[in-house]
């Protein structure tokens, strides 16, 4: 005859088992904690460069791994570059309404694209660890396709540090703007694919998604 489960097995398989949280000072796990947060990288490592390991570390935590802001101040200003893309996806009524120039609250493009441009000025306001920069440039490009409309971004800066979560900001914000004038036409407008496929400038210059 077996045993019966112990009290602690019952309890495990009712409720599920869990890693214990990570101890104070744990700075791996703090770290990926932080990172998954707030979305916000050091640079790639270069080609045959560890992510994490010995001479590097989560950039975005103290010895004790608490969230700081990293001092950038002995890094060089480069030119630098980032762009990402994302979508909103829309109904074929909301995709006729911006074709045809009838979005209830008028030029849903136009306000899309200034918000973009704004969204990435404002960039420092929203990711709390992201550095303030002279942002120096910021193109969008809105695609209106048969099924949304496709957003692409590239901010540039000259600086200590890159732009890439300026360009992710502006994609996200565009799109925001865009699905604030076309809900009426469109309650389940949706935003996806926002991502970052191309960098240039810093120390590990230039990165391609492709």
């Amino acid at each position: 005859m077996s045993e019966p489960a112990s009290p602690g097995t019952a309890v495990d398989e009712a409720i599920g088992a869990h890693a214990d949280p990570p101890a104070p000072g744990d700075v791996s796990s703090a770290g990926a904690a932080v990172d998954e947060a707030i979305g916000s990288h050091a640079d790639p490592p270069a080609a045959g460069e560890p992510a994490v390991g010995p001479g590097r570390t989560l950039t975005h935590l103290d010895d004790s791994g608490q969230a700081r802001m990293v001092d950038v101040s002995g890094k060089d200003i480069t030119a630098r570059s980032a762009t990402a893309t994302g979508r909103v996806l829309l109904s074929p009524a909301a995709v006729a309404a911006l074709r045809d120039g009838t979005v209830p609250k008028g030029d849903a493009l136009a306000v899309a694209r200034i918000a973009a441009i704004q969204g990435a000025k404002r960039t420092p306001d929203l990711v709390p660890l992201c550095h303030p920069i002279g942002l120096h440039g910021v193109d969008v490009d809105l695609t209106v396709a048969d099924d949304g409309v496709a957003i692409r971004v590239t901010a540039r800066t000259a600086d200590r540090t890159g732009v890439e979560m300026e360009a992710l900001t502006a994609v996200t914000v565009g799109a925001l703007a865009l699905i604030d004038m076309i809900k009426a036409v469109d309650p389940a407008a949706t935003i996806t694919a926002v991502m970052v496929t191309e960098k240039t400038g810093g120390k590990s210059g230039r990165w391609s998604r492709s």
